[in-house]
């Protein structure tokens, strides 16, 4: 299970893609996030910055719909960040 945390723990993940959907809500945060990740190989790692808080409900459902895992999600002041892996 992935728990929210705040910003400023350590992860260890850099991410090599990025969307920013600060200030859009459901459902274009997954929408786009669904887009990103299918034009992804394995290994590589999406950050989605969101603000939404529907999407921590949402991110989690689209990655057990996928093949992704979430690493981690960590909130500050509103705003979540999430860092998926695509593994198949």
């Amino acid at each position: 299970m992935v728990e929210v945390v705040s910003l400023g723990h350590e992860v260890t993940v850099s991410p090599t893609h990025s969307l920013d959907v600060i200030g859009y809500f459901c459902p274009i945060p997954v929408a786009e996030a669904k887009k990103a990740l299918s034009n992804m190989t394995v290994g590589e790692v999406l950050e989605v910055l969101a603000d939404d808080p529907e999407t921590l409900h949402d991110m989690p459902l689209l990655t057990t719909r996928g093949h992704h895992n979430i690493l981690s999600i960590e909130e500050n002041a509103g705003e979540l960040r999430f860092l998926i892996e695509v593994v198949k």
